[in-house]
């Protein structure tokens, strides 16, 4: 199978330090691959190596079947839409303005870059902002202005740095949206994101890092499902901690507990028992829900807050 993005046994190192270990992975046409992982996790440096910004250590990158990263990248980026983490728009011009100066960095005819102006602004929802600047828009309005630009040249592949970071939940849910039509469309999307509920909906396929290595990969469901118990149950409140102790009562009807902060959460096959079991603590609240892909990030990850970016 020809596939779009073919990364094999990729290695950097930063000194000692080695942030990248080993990392194979690929995307096929019309596919999305979300990366999840803590910080530090090496996702960042993946893809500054993806867009040739950072060289590897030991590794290749090939892009549309035959084109090698970094040797070939004018050519590979031609062909490539890039939203970043950080915003790259240019504040001194307008919404069509950063459109069509964009377009001219591919080499684009003037004419053929004021054809797609329109349609671009429309489908970011950002019609009426065409004259607006960057300073002039919401944070919404400025990462879909952003991904916008990012389709200028006709891209067959978009690789995307937490888009929705910042955003508020309404914001958040019309950029989806937005991705969902560019993946219905037969777009190829890598997408890194700290969003467990975005890579869930947006993702074919998930890669989780850690420490620069490959710790599990697959589709988001099927992740779950091999990985966790189906239920969970979290149970908080004065007294809830008691509940995880060797001597609970309870643990009799979880195949494992974890504890994070003033929650415990109880990951079980079947439930019943110890919804039942837990009625003999009134004053405890509790939650019965399916597992999730935060579950998953948490069981491989781990619970402990990393530090280093």
């Amino acid at each position: 199978m020809s596939y779009l993005l073919n990364v094999e046994n990729l290695v950097k190192r930063f000194g000692e330090n080695t942030v990248v270990n080993d990392l194979s992975f690929h995307i096929s046409p019309g596919e999305c691959l979300g990366v999840i992982g803590p910080n530090g996790a090496g996702k960042t440096t993946t893809l500054r190596m993806c867009l040739g910004l950072t060289s590897p250590d030991v590794g290749n990158i090939t892009y549309f079947g035959d084109l090698n990263m970094p040797h070939e990248a004018l050519a590979i980026k031609s062909r490539l839409g890039v939203v970043a983490q950080m915003d790259t728009l240019d504040p001194d011009f307008t919404a069509e303005e950063n459109l069509l100066v964009y377009g001219r960095y591919f080499g684009m005819r003037d004419r053929d870059i004021k054809a797609r102006i329109a349609p671009l602004l429309e489908f970011g929802a950002l019609t009426s902002k065409a004259k607006a600047k960057p300073s002039e828009l919401s944070g919404g309005m400025k990462r879909r202005l952003s991904l916008a630009r990012a389709l200028i040249n006709h891209p067959q592949m978009l690789l995307l740095d937490e888009p929705t970071t910042g955003l508020d939940p309404q914001a958040r849910h019309l950029m989806w949206e937005r991705l969902q039509m560019l993946m219905q469309e037969g777009k190829s999307i890598l997408l890194t994101t700290h969003f467990m509920d975005e890579a869930e909906r947006l993702c074919d396929r998930l890669l989780v890092l850690d420490h620069g290595k490959k710790i599990a990969e697959g589709k988001p469901r099927d992740l779950i499902s091999e990985h966790l118990e189906p239920d969970v149950v979290e149970v908080y409140g004065q007294g809830a901690l008691n509940l995880a102790a060797a001597e609970s009562p309870l643990r009799q009807h979880a195949a494992r507990i974890e504890v994070s902060g003033e929650t415990v959460f109880f990951y079980t096959a079947q439930a019943e028992p110890l919804l039942m079991a837990l009625q003999a603590w009134p004053h405890l609240r509790s939650l019965h829900r399916p597992a999730n892909l935060e579950d998953l990030f948490l069981k491989l990850t781990g619970r402990q807050i990393r530090e280093n970016a």
